[in-house]
């Protein structure tokens, strides 16, 4: 072991990031890291599985740095952290790639290219990218284990998933149901409604929109609407597509309706027109204008600019109900109960917030439509295909069916063509053209509105009649509610809001999927439907396909050389459960009846889901591990906020309805990862940041640092390079220069830390505040972790190294290191030093791993004093409570606060802190204040190089304070009695002000209210006087006498001639310890400060003998003061 300190030439966070991780690999740290707390209690993480068919992100480093944070703290703490690796390797962006990959549509599967040559496609492209994540994941310093993950594709994890179905199916908790779903053509299968309702499903878009004129049947008008000619019904509509399949029109039974005469727009004949009286403005707005009477009304010719209206009937929506009109496009009448369709019907849905107060009703494209048109035994536009079936007016693709005439084939959304073939016009144009020629549009515009997208095609979807298989999510969204109250969600507001609101109006998960690459539904049911049986089990599977064999219905077995019962990976090897072998396996029912697999696939979020149980092969092995809670629920689990709609959700349904129990107790919710201007990231926009690049560039600790700093996990993060630069300079930059300053010295006087501990009491104030300081780090970055805010941590240590530790205590202690003999005040110093950076290594590991590691062995391995083989394996710092002295703290903040304030009066005049200046005052609050403040006169005066600090018990006379009103928390307060506030607050007096300074709080009587307001209300500074500057913060302020006398000139000379040879020495090679000789170029105003200031030179720079000389030939040319001089300096 080495027995110095290593010394290094230049901070490298990138090189010393790939030579930990070789010390990790050869040691192998992350495994020592469970073995080493075998039997202690352990902490359950989750790995939400990447799919590995695209490549890693940028936001992908974020996402992993917040999980491996929480799981190295609580290694650090003791706890046993087993972290499985994962990879989610079903579902749409797999199939969509392979599709793209293959050069073909979901419509040639089957035809073109069989379902096994499919799905082999698809294994080999889901892993396409795993040796990127792999190595991602080691360089950026993710611990999880990579050689045995789970993947959701092996048959044990899709037989767990078999068995978690029987288990709902067995609760009554599955069926099978017609309805109205979200269905993505692109995508070719159905979608759930957490899918739908992923972050970004639904965008805003500009669609053509019509409000169409349904021509009534005059016959079936009430009496009082008769009489008035022919009457047209409007109704609105944002999806003209769904006009051929309208079969009702559906009015609020209480709400206003009127008739209204006068003209259509585009044919400008006389038309009479009903709709909801609380929308007449809205939808006669612009052109149109209201008149009083008939002869007003048919002044109108087809030139005027301006179209007159007139109201001349009013009535409820239950007397509108029953009335019957034309079809408004009579492409195809519905294949069964035509005479009961094309009427008005009621609806408690209908409200006048928009349209027309009356709602275009087409069944087989909305949940509502369907509902209330099955209630009034309307029937839906549903017509028979060549094979008999009943289908709806637009196929599955998104297409037009052959029944719709010249618009048969035509995409209902241009967004379904493959790119550059779409037509100018969309078939929702075509139809407003028509239905405009037709004098059966009162108006065609576009309009803005939202609509929901596929997550994976970014395609329009549409909400389409499909058979389904369901989960009764609504029987157990109460229970599901009442676990989330358990979570601890980061941020809390996602639990209760987001989540929270979610799970109250669940919806029954869709679970079906049909597609080709995933897990297959494991149900079989005769062609009746009267018989059904569901598969838990690769065993059950076994059975029922032998009992199948013995029928004569199956003829063989594909499980033959499998053995039931041997949980090896070779047995399990032998079989395959994807749709290309079970939907050859023909079943027996127990009337003796053939049954066959339904076809769909699961919800590949059902996979997702089932990770806590699958990942073990959970219930055929590890039953311990769930049933005695060794590793369920997770402790902790992570991703992004989308997820709450993905993964959260599912995790947390299922745990719901198999375990009753909550899945997870801990969720951090990660906001997105942005560009610099808050935009997100594409390869699109050219905005995406490459994390390959930007970790060997920067290094990964920098890059997690900045990360975790920056900003909360649940916020977005606004990413910039530049900051990453700024972390590395002020944070690591700042902690590597404190530790090759503190291995200089320790070497040079061979500190080891083999004394006796120096007594706390024996040691410097400095010291003690120092290590006190360092218990309250302690204390508040481990309850920071603990309630997983990293953020928190991550500032707090950063303040307290680059602010307390180096700009404090190093640079006022710098004497003690290389000044005077090794005894007990230097020791002091060194251990005192010494324990700041192996702690601040421990607090920081969980965040920068590899730095804090170099770090923490760099320390250890000089003086043996912890036997770790890494920061990873050590225990996390505990807090002495006696070493911490809050009084001390206060102390050295007033010290702190006072310096920062005069050295920025300093910067502000330009005088550098070399430059002795004469006395800084400072009014006191109170007997308190001005103790502590006098107990810390000689470290300010130190520091602030001043000659005197005088406090002042009443400044009234000397300094003049302002005041002014701070609007941003007098806003929120007082909203619009804010100006009388403010006019009150400058009208305070100067005892007033003083007073609010010292109290923090005042009492004023403002509009005859009294009212209190505190220092934060107000902003309070102080007015320059002539030969002082003045500033003041947190309470404290300071006045500088910035007269500089010849004496004190002299004296600042004086120090800056001690910089530059320090400079010069450095420059030269010099050893600290090594004595020199100068001789300096003779000028008058430098040699006066030298031969004032002499003694205190030599001190400084260890020189022994100091001359002058006329005309120095030799030496180093200096500019001080304006004054230009040569110097010589030889080593003795």
């Amino acid at each position: 072991m080495s027995a110095k300190f290593t010394e290094y030439k230049g901070l490298n966070l990138p090189t010393i990031a790939s030579e930990m991780l070789q010390y990790w690999k050869n040691e192998s740290i992350f495994e020592k890291s469970i073995t080493s707390r075998e039997g202690s209690q352990p902490y359950v993480f989750f790995e939400g599985p990447p799919s590995a068919n695209g490549q890693p992100g940028i936001h992908h480093v974020m996402a992993r740095a917040i999980k491996d944070i929480f799981c190295r703290y609580k290694t650090q703490k003791g706890f046993q952290v087993k972290r499985k690796a994962g990879w989610d390797t079903h579902g749409l962006p797999v199939e969509l790639g392979t599709e793209k990959e293959l050069g073909i549509t979901k419509e040639d599967i089957g035809t073109k290219i069989t379902v096994e040559e499919y799905n082999e496609a698809c294994k080999r492209t889901v892993m396409r990218y795993t040796d990127l994540w792999n190595d991602l994941t080691e360089k950026m310093g993710y611990w999880v284990d990579m050689e045995d993950p789970y993947i959701t594709y092996k048959p044990k994890y899709m037989e767990t998933v078999w068995w978690l179905l029987k288990q709902i199916y067995d609760k009554d908790l599955l069926y099978k149901g017609y309805t109205i779903q979200p269905y993505s053509p692109k995508a070719g299968t159905g979608l759930s409604s957490h899918e739908v309702n992923q972050p970004g499903s639904y965008r805003d878009v500009t669609d053509t929109t019509i409000v169409a004129q349904f021509k009534t049947i005059e016959e079936s008008l009430p009496d009082f609407l008769k009489g008035f000619g022919p009457i047209d019904i409007m109704a609105w509509t944002t999806t003209p597509w769904t006009l051929p399949s309208n079969t009702a029109l559906t009015v609020g039974p209480k709400i206003d309706y009127v008739l209204v005469k006068t003209y259509n727009q585009y044919t400008h004949q006389p038309i009479n027109v009903i709709l909801g009286k609380p929308l007449v403005g809205k939808q006669f707005a612009g052109k149109f204008f209201a008149v009083e009477s008939e002869e007003e009304l048919a002044n109108y010719t087809e030139g005027d600019k301006k179209i007159p209206y007139m109201v001349v009937a009013e009535c409820k929506g239950t007397d509108l109900v029953g009335i019957r009109y034309e079809q408004l496009l009579p492409y195809a009448l519905p294949y069964e109960d035509a005479d009961k369709a094309f009427q008005v019907i009621p609806g408690d849905f209908v409200t006048t917030e928009d349209g027309t107060g009356i709602v275009h009703t087409a069944p087989t494209f909305g949940a509502d439509d369907a509902k209330v048109a099955k209630d009034a035994g309307v029937p839906p536009m549903l017509v028979l295909d060549d094979a008999g079936n009943p289908v709806p007016l637009v196929d599955l693709q998104g297409r037009f069916v052959a029944q719709m005439g010249d618009m048969a084939g035509k995409y209902v959304k241009n967004e379904y063509y493959n790119e550059g073939e779409a037509p100018e016009k969309s078939v929702d144009v075509e139809i407003a053209i028509l239905l405009k020629e037709q004098n059966k549009a009162f108006k065609v515009e576009k309009y803005v509105h939202s609509y929901p997208h596929c997550w994976r095609t970014d395609k329009p979807i549409l909400y389409y009649p499909l058979d389904s298989w369901f989960i009764k999510v609504t029987k157990v969204k109460d229970r599901m509610f009442e676990l989330n109250e358990e979570i601890n969600w980061k941020p809390k507001a996602t639990g209760e809001g987001r989540f929270g609101n979610w799970l109250k109006n669940a919806n029954d998960w869709n679970l079906s999927r049909s597609r080709y690459w995933g897990i297959p539904l494991p149900i079989w049911r005769t062609e009746d439907k009267t018989e059904e049986l569901i598969i838990g089990s690769v065993e059950e599977l076994v059975a029922e396909v032998e009992k199948s064999i013995v029928a004569g219905l199956q003829t063989n077995n594909p499980f033959e050389g499998f053995v039931v019962g041997d949980m090896s990976e070779e047995n399990y090897d032998k079989i395959d459960l994807h749709k290309n072998v079970v939907d050859n396996i023909v079943l027996v029912s127990p009337s003796g009846k053939p049954m066959k697999r339904e076809a769909d696939l699961i919800d590949v979020w059902f996979d997702s889901g089932a990770m806590p149980y699958a990942q073990w092969h959970y219930p055929f092995e590890n039953k311990e591990r769930i049933d005695k809670n060794e590793a369920f629920p997770a402790d902790f689990i992570a991703e992004g906020v989308d997820q709450t709609r993905g993964w959260f959700y599912t995790l947390h349904a299922i745990g719901t309805l198999v375990f009753d129990k909550k899945a997870y107790k801990n969720v951090v919710s990660n906001g997105l990862v942005l560009d610099k201007n808050g935009q997100k990231m594409s390869k699109r926009l050219g905005n995406a940041v490459d994390p390959f690049d930007t970790l060997a560039e920067h290094g990964p600790d920098a890059t997690r640092w900045y990360m975790i700093s920056n900003a909360n996990p649940w916020d977005n993060l606004k990413f910039d390079l530049d900051g990453i630069t700024e972390v590395r300079r002020k944070f690591f930059g700042t902690l590597y220069n404190t530790y090759s300053f503190f291995a200089l010295y320790a070497n040079i006087d061979e500190f080891k830390y083999s004394e006796e501990e120096v007594p706390l009491a024996e040691r410097p104030e400095i010291d003690r505040w120092i290590l006190s300081e360092l218990n309250s780090l302690i204390k508040n970055v481990d309850e920071a972790y603990a309630d997983y805010e990293p953020t928190r941590a991550a500032r707090m240590i950063s303040d307290f190294v680059q602010e307390n530790l180096s700009n404090w205590y190093v640079r006022l202690c710098r004497r003690r290191f290389w000044k005077g003999d090794y005894a007990q005040d230097k020791i002091a110093a060194y251990q005192t030093l010494y324990t700041c950076l192996e702690t601040v290594a421990k607090l920081s590991a969980p965040i920068a791993p590899f730095f804090m590691d170099r770090l923490y062995k760099d320390l250890t391995q000089a003086t043996q004093k912890e036997s770790f083989e890494s920061v990873h394996l050590a225990d996390f710092p505990k807090y002495n409570e006696s070493m911490i002295d809050a009084d001390l703290e206060s102390r050295m903040q007033k010290a702190q606060t006072v310096s920062s304030l005069v050295l920025s009066l300093r910067k502000k005049e330009m005088i550098k802190v070399r430059q002795p200046l004469l006395k800084v005052m400072i009014p006191v609050l109170d007997a308190k204040q001005k103790a502590e403040i006098e107990a810390v006169s000689d470290l300010i005066k130190a520091e602030v190089n001043v000659k005197e600090v005088e406090l002042l018990d009443d400044a009234s006379d000397i300094l003049v304070k302002q005041i002014k009103p701070n609007f941003k928390a007098l806003g929120p307060r007082f909203g619009k009695d804010m100006g009388m506030v403010s006019k009150a607050i400058q009208q305070l007096s100067q005892y007033q002000i003083n007073e609010i300074d010292k109290k923090g709080e005042i009492e004023l009587e403002i509009s005859g209210k009294n009212t209190i307001l505190t220092s934060a209300d107000v902003e309070i500074s102080s007015q320059d006087i002539e030969g002082w500057l003045v500033a003041s913060d947190n309470g404290i302020t300071v006045a500088l006498d910035i007269t500089i006398s010849e004496e004190l000139r002299n004296e600042g000379i004086a120090r800056e001639l001690v910089n530059r040879i320090q400079n010069i020495r450095k420059d030269s090679g010099f050893e600290v310890t090594d004595k020199v000789h100068i001789t300096m170029e003779s000028q008058e105003m430098i040699k006066r400060a030298v031969e004032q200031n002499l003694e205190y030179i030599k001190a400084e720079t260890l020189t022994q003998t100091l001359d002058f000389a006329e005309g120095l030939a030799a030496g180093i040319e200096l500019d001080i003061e304006d004054v230009k001089l040569k110097m010589e300096i030889k080593k003795i």
